[in-house]
């Protein structure tokens, strides 16, 4: 009853009911941005709602540095379906027309609509391919009518030669960009009282679905995204929910989660930050350079780094190998541990008969055992003894016998293996070569005490009297005995 009343009520006195503007510039006060500011024009002069002074240095115009590329763009804040767009540009000193350098600058440009920041994901709205400095028009009102959040006043100058009447830099010189349409999203109409069909942006005028929602497509708008897609004409793809599941048809959410490897909201993320796996809670090994490993398995794709094997390349070398792939060998630690896995170095020192960090090299300069501490025995001919027990693995030299050479003969005893027997009438040989170097038995000579002495030719005194077996004679020395005696 009370909305009748209403109903008759604005029916009677239709001029004092409020009434709705037929479309509302969306821009005014909104965000804007350009590719580059000149000194103090910022891109929101453009969407201040002041244009009465439209000189450069009038405080309500944008002006940009001269480029290749301009390009400026006001945030709507949504989705909303746009009717037409006005465009005001900087006169400057002079009368619009072709004496107006201005309009050189302005020649070429274009309008998109998107639903993003990027140009080439919306949709062209106008380019101008016939204006000259005499016939572009200042204001220039573009129908529009399309459904986008990002208005974008684009023009370029990078494919010379230019059509004439073309300046050859472009620029930014906007006085002010209005945007009408219905501020509400889903509405059209005139007063933009009437809802679109659901699910759909329908033209602002005759309600014809230009496009679905976000999440929805076909000719009416009604079927959901499928297929592992969403979003505004189910473009976007989320193929990596858990267990293959449809992902939301608006937002692109995954419901329960992601599968191995991928993460963020969409799960459209693949595992950084050297982790992998579900959730990427894993982390990954020691992949070569340093590069990340295969974010779903943890698999390193172009090998290991020094020191570890294994297709994470999470394990270290071991069976006393090291280094790249583990190829490089080191087993001669002390105790058999094994070396470190990276370097080859063993912790504990080397076992006997080895040095080095490594332990990879055999004792040397006459030396073995442990830390190469022990010195050789006299081996034949010089050779070196064993680095690790000091054997003489060629035998002895002369005079020496036993395992390491360091036993020197017993009297009486020479040669190789002392298995010679020095003479029987030497007081003593030499242990290497047999010469009786310390004397012979009496009646005995030669340097092995082989010859037998000759006749004296000595002559004993008086007084002196030669054993020779039966009694002492005179005047004659013993053959035996080689010296003279008293009696």
């Amino acid at each position: 009853m009370y909305a009748v009343v209403l109903l008759v009520c604005c029916s009677w006195v239709a001029l004092l009911c409020p009434s709705v503007q037929a479309y509302e510039n969306l821009a005014l006060h909104k965000p804007a941005w350009q590719g580059s500011t000149w000194v103090t024009y910022p891109a929101e002069r453009a969407v201040d709602g002041r244009y009465t002074n439209l000189s450069l240095f009038g405080g309500q115009c944008v002006w940009s540095w001269s480029t290749q590329i301009a390009e400026w763009r006001v945030d709507l804040g949504f989705v909303l379906s746009i009717h037409h767009v006005f465009i005001q540009y900087m006169v400057g000193n002079k009368m619009w027309g072709k004496d107006n350098f201005n309009t050189r600058y302005f020649l070429g440009f274009a309008v998109y609509i998107s639903n993003t920041t990027n140009k080439d994901d919306g949709v062209l709205c106008f380019r101008d391919t016939n204006y000259t400095p005499a016939t572009i028009p200042n204001p220039v009102n573009i129908t529009c009518p399309y459904h986008g959040r990002y208005v974008i006043y684009y023009n370029n100058r990078t494919h010379p030669p230019y059509p004439d009447g073309y300046a050859a830099p472009a620029y930014i010189a906007l006085c002010e960009v209005e945007v009408y349409g219905c501020p509400a999203p889903g509405h059209y109409g005139e007063n933009c009282s009437l809802l679109c069909p659901e699910n759909c942006n329908c033209d602002v005028i005759d309600n014809t679905c230009v496009e679905c929602v976000s999440g929805y497509r076909g000719h009416l708008c009604y079927e959901e995204c499928g297929g592992h897609t969403y979003g505004l004409e189910c473009k976007h793809s989320s193929g990596n929910c858990s267990g293959g599941v449809q992902c939301d048809h608006v937002t692109g959410s995954c419901p329960s989660g992601c599968d191995a490897g991928m993460f963020g909201d969409n799960c459209d993320q693949a595992c950084d930050n050297k982790s992998y796996g579900l959730d990427c809670r894993e982390s990954c090994g020691n992949c070569s350079n340093r590069k990340p490993c295969h974010h779903v398995d943890g698999s390193c794709q172009f090998g290991c780094d020094v020191g570890v094997f294994g297709l994470k390349c999470n394990t270290d070398c071991t069976g006393h190998t090291y280094g790249l792939e583990c190829k490089q060998s080191c087993g001669k630690c002390s105790g058999g541990v094994q070396c470190d896995h990276v370097t080859g170095r063993c912790p504990n020192g080397c076992d006997a008969g080895m040095y080095g960090d490594r332990c990879d090299f055999a004792c040397d300069n006459k030396t073995y055992g442990l830390d190469c501490r022990e010195s050789c025995g006299n081996c034949s001919n010089g050779e070196p003894c064993h680095h690790v027990d000091g054997s003489c693995p060629f035998g002895c030299d002369d005079g020496v016998f036993g395992f390491k050479c360091t036993t020197v003969c017993s009297t009486g005893l020479y040669g190789t293996n002392c298995a010679k027997t020095c003479g029987p009438n030497c007081q003593n040989c030499n242990r290497f070569n047999g010469v009786c170097e310390f004397g012979c038995h009496p009646g005995w000579t030669g340097t092995y005490c082989e010859k037998r002495c000759k006749k004296c030719y000595n002559v004993c005194s008086i007084s002196q009297f030669i054993y020779i077996g039966f009694g002492y004679s005179p005047n004659l020395c013993n053959q035996l005995y080689y010296y003279c005696v008293y009696i």
